[in-house]
C-alpha cells in the first residue's frame, strides 16, 4: 500500500464555550462559522475539477468524543482506500477503536498512536 495519509481532514478541540469561540473566531479572524466549525475549500492537487475541504470545529469541553484519549484536541487525517489501509494499520498492531462506519460525506474510523493520542481517519466523497 502506497499512500495512506493524503492530508489534514480537520481539527478538533475542546472548548468551555463552543459557541462563543465560534464566534470569537467569526469576528476577529473572519471564519464563516456554522454549528460545525468551518470548512476550508480547496482543489484536489492531481484534479483541480475536485473540490475537498479541511474542517475546524470546536467541541464541549466535556465532550466524550475524543475518549479514551485525554487530550483536549483530535487530529482528522484525510485517506484513500480507508479499509486496506484499517487491514494494513491492523498487522502493523495500531489499535483500531471502532469499525469503519460510512456517512454522505466519506468513511471514518478511529485509531490511538503510541501516546493514546485518539486519530480520526476519513477517506472523503469529495464533491466535484
Amino acid at each position: 500500500m502506497e499512500k495512506r495519509v493524503t492530508g489534514i481532514g480537520g481539527i478538533f478541540f475542546k472548548c468551555k464555550d463552543p459557541e462563543k469561540i465560534n464566534e470569537w473566531y467569526k469576528t476577529h479572524l473572519g471564519f464563516n462559522t456554522d454549528p460545525y466549525g468551518v470548512k476550508f475549500e480547496w482543489r484536489q492537487e492531481d484534479d483541480a475539477t475536485k473540490k475537498g475541504y479541511t474542517l475546524w470545529s470546536t467541541f464541549p469541553d466535556k465532550t466524550k468524543y475524543f475518549e479514551p484519549s485525554t487530550q483536549n484536541f483530535m487530529i482528522n487525517y484525510r485517506v484513500e482506500n480507508l479499509e486496506a489501509l484499517v487491514e494494513e494499520l491492523k498487522k502493523e498492531g495500531v489499535t483500531i477503536l471502532d469499525n469503519i462506519e460510512t456517512y454522505e460525506y466519506g468513511k471514518f474510523v478511529h485509531i490511538l498512536d503510541p501516546e493514546g493520542n485518539k486519530i480520526e481517519l476519513w477517506e472523503a466523497f469529495d464533491e466535484k
